[in-house]
């Protein structure tokens, strides 16, 4: 019976050995390091916070391994030899596979800072990440401050983490402004002035030099680049980005740049080999996406995708119309299509831009300047459909009857402000536009005459 082995129990590895034994029986096995059994890597901010407990991170229980015949090895790979298809884990024990799977995930950056690696310096990744956190942050009284290098969506999270036990926050950001290479600058500024109503000190176009130990080699301070100044901490957060997990393959024959490299179909430069993923780079970026993408979505469709492969349906990785989400502190964001920073804008992209005169709500679309086409979507503090806009932006809609439609994508629950209203009147003031207010359908929501 042909044996595929999978190396990661992510959400991309999982995927792909759920709908490997979909639709065939081939044997398969699963290998982690980091836990024996398939947990939510979104989810680890809740635990610490208290919202949840691990198990219940865990979508399946613990007999659903066994029931559908996926085997779960614990061990960690050190070497791949490929041309005997085995794999050499750390004690010296080896695995033999048909086809393999690699799906090993990211691990934070590192710019060699002295003292990166010091006890109390850590990232928010994996499940040990976690468990460092409860043991050199458990409360302000065993960590009076923690310093947090690197803005970003994972930065942000372990801020809110550490403020929800009111521990000091020092969040150093290179950038001057919060995550200004991808938002645009409304967007951007509204952000700084959130984290600073939640009592973080943000420390803008801010570098860290090098972080300082006691003679146990624990932190207990960094050291700001730009000043020199000390900043007495317990922890420090390494939170600027991510790189593929892929230490372990500079001796094996699989091609790799920045990450494991793959073409359309997932596979590397050996057969029998793929890889999928954060860790997975594909030659040649798909559309606008990058060549990398350490998102949760694509790495579940590529273990879909891949598992098409290895059943005998033969499939391209299509990933459609980028989207996205998260959360900054208590502002939900959403991202439909392309919305570039200032500093990234294409020559023939415009925004239009609305945000509410007091609350964290605002939107920004992004459209084609000549054609008027809508060509993405950021909405901060309003829910909207991923269907609708997916649908629209495959239909190429123009602007116009993105803002004419647009109460049919919100999806804020019943009794909700909607703001669609004043958006177009906003538009057509602007742009002397006379986009339609449908009164027919919006005297229900907005009570008009």
């Amino acid at each position: 019976m042909e044996h595929i082995v999978i190396i990661g129990n992510g959400i991309s590895g999982v995927t792909a050995a759920r709908h490997i034994r979909k639709n065939s029986d081939k044997r398969i096995t699963i290998v982690s390091s980091e836990s024996k059994y398939f947990f939510s890597r979104t989810a680890l901010m809740y635990i610490y916070m208290g919202h949840m407990k691990f198990e219940h991170t865990q979508p399946y229980e613990n007999w659903f391994w066994k029931k559908n015949r996926i085997d779960l090895k614990q061990g960690f790979v050190t070497k791949i030899d490929v041309s005997n298809k085995s794999l050499l884990f750390s004690d010296d024990t080896t695995l033999i596979y048909d086809k393999l799977i690699i799906a090993t995930g990211s691990k934070p950056n590192k710019f060699g800072w002295p003292g990166q690696d010091l006890d109390g310096v850590m990232g928010l990744y994996h499940k040990q990440d976690l468990e460092n956190l409860e043991k050199f942050a458990p409360n302000n009284n065993f960590c009076k401050r923690a310093v947090i290098v690197g803005g970003g969506l994972i930065g942000i999270e372990l801020a809110e983490m550490l403020r929800s036990r009111d521990i000091p926050v020092t969040f150093l950001v290179r950038e001057s402004s919060f995550w200004n290479g991808v938002l645009p600058a409304q967007e951007s500024e509204m952000i700084n002035q959130h984290i600073k109503e939640h009592h973080i000190d943000l420390r803008l176009s801010t570098n860290l030099k090098e972080i300082k130990s006691d003679e146990n080699g624990k932190v207990t301070s960094v050291i700001i680049e730009e000043t020199g100044e000390e900043i007495a901490c317990n922890v420090v957060g390494l939170t600027a980005g991510v790189t593929p997990n892929i230490d372990f393959l500079k001796e094996s024959k699989i091609e790799t740049k920045r990450g494991v490299l793959v073409n359309r179909f997932l596979e590397t430069n050996v057969k029998d080999v793929y890889a999928i993923g954060d860790c997975a780079e594909q030659h040649e970026a798909i559309g606008q996406r990058r060549n990398i993408e350490a998102v949760w979505y694509t790495g579940r469709m590529m273990g879909e995708t891949v598992a098409q492969t290895i059943t005998g349906n033969k499939k391209a990785y299509n990933p459609g119309h980028w989207f996205n989400s998260a959360k900054f502190l208590d502002i939900e964001y959403q991202t439909y299509g392309w919305v570039f920073s200032e500093r990234n804008k294409k020559d023939n992209e415009a925004y239009f831009q609305w945000k509410h005169s007091t609350k964290n709500i605002c939107i920004t679309i992004s459209y084609d300047k000549d054609s008027h086409q809508f060509l993405g979507i950021n909405t901060f503090g309003i829910r909207m459909r991923h269907e609708v806009f997916d649908k629209w932006l495959t239909e190429k809609k123009s602007i116009e009857f993105v803002l004419e439609y647009l109460v049919d994508a919100n999806f804020d629950p019943e009794f909700y402000k909607k703001y669609e209203y004043e958006i177009i009147e906003k538009f057509n003031n602007e742009t002397l536009g006379t986009v339609r207010k449908r009164k027919k359908s919006w005297k229900r929501i907005f009570k008009i005459a």
